[in-house]
C-alpha cells in the first residue's frame, strides 16, 4: 500500500528555517506531481509548493523567495526548505502526490501532515 509519511516540522523562532521531508513508501512504481499543502487553525487548506517529475515547480506567491520545494527520486521524497518563516506560516503542512502503485493506476494521495509553529 503506497502512502506518504511526512517529518521535519516543529517550532522555530520568527526568521527562522525548517526543511520539511514527504517520503513516498510501498510498492510505488512511479509518481507524477508531488507538492505541500497547509492549513492554519480556522482556516481553508492551502496550495504552498509542487513539483512535477520533471522538475518544474512552483510556489504560493506568500512564499516565494522564501521557499524552494526540491526531490530526491531516488528517494521518492520531496522536500520543502522553508526559509524566513513567518508567525503566519504556522499551520499543519500535508503533503500531496499523485502517485501509480501496483494496480498502475495513479491516484492522489495525502500524508497525515506534520505541524509548523513559528513563534513571533
Amino acid at each position: 500500500q503506497v502512502q506518504l509519511v511526512e517529518s521535519g516540522g516543529g517550532l522555530v523562532q520568527a526568521g527562522g528555517s525548517l526543511r520539511l521531508s514527504c517520503a513516498a513508501s510501498g510498492r510505488l512504481y512511479s509518481w507524477n506531481r508531488m507538492g505541500w499543502y497547509r492549513q492554519a487553525q480556522g482556516k481553508q487548506r492551502e496550495f504552498v509548493a509542487g513539483i512535477t517529475s520533471g522538475g518544474s515547480t512552483n510556489l504560493a506567491d506568500s512564499v516565494k523567495g522564501r521557499f524552494t520545494i526540491s526531490r530526491d527520486n531516488a528517494k521518492n521524497t520531496v522536500y520543502l526548505q522553508m526559509n524566513s518563516l513567518k508567525p503566519e506560516d504556522t499551520a499543519v503542512y500535508y503533503c500531496n502526490a499523485d502517485l501509480r502503485g501496483s494496480d498502475l493506476l495513479f491516484k492522489n494521495y495525502w500524508g497525515k501532515g506534520t505541524l509548523v509553529t513559528v513563534s513571533s
